[in-house]
């Protein structure tokens, strides 16, 4: 196997120089496996997890949906419990054995609602989106009118079939 690299540089007035790189045998078998190697460490983590977070309504809504499993926790909606909600939402990942790392997408509820509840909701899936890059969709349970029976672990699938957009924020706020 014959690799030709240019690369940026002089000689004899040309701006190109070329290299010739040969690769052993016993290497390529070697490369080979460790590429395995990456391609199943990337698969593996390829899991697709989901966390639902909703702060618009009486009650602070978590859920996480793993490939295998969903788990949900409730919080009363309060002042206290609106300053703290990263906080709840580690505690509840942690509970599981998951980090917010392990999160494929975020889905929160832009409302109409509660004006604190849905503004540190955004705020923390916004950090989440800004620190992480994990993609988020905002949801309101009206963007859903024609579905009959509406349910957290159906959002997902909802999101996709209304072709809710991502990384949007459009919040409704009740006055």
């Amino acid at each position: 196997m014959c690799i030709l690299i240019f690369v940026d540089g002089y000689l004899f007035s040309l701006n190109r120089w070329y290299i010739k790189d040969k690769t052993p045998l016993s290497f390529e078998k070697d490369l080979l496996f460790f590429s395995s190697a990456i391609e199943l460490i990337l698969n593996k983590k390829r899991n697709m997890n989901k966390l639902i977070i909703d702060a618009a309504n009486e009650n602070i809504f978590l859920m996480l949906i793993s490939d295998k499993n969903i788990y949900n926790i409730s919080h009363k909606n309060s002042k206290t419990n609106y300053e703290k909600i990263i906080l709840l939402i580690n505690d509840f990942l942690n509970s599981k054995n998951f980090k917010i790392r392990d999160i494929s997408i975020l889905y929160v509820n832009r409302g109409p609602g509660s004006f604190a509840g849905i503004r540190n909701s955004l705020s923390v899936v916004k950090a989440i989106h800004l620190g992480l890059k994990i993609d988020y969709y905002c949801y309101s349970f009206e963007d859903f009118d024609t579905e009959n029976r509406l349910k957290y672990e159906n959002i997902p699938n909802l999101c996709d079939k209304f072709s809710i957009k991502k990384n949007l924020i459009n919040p409704i706020y009740i006055s």
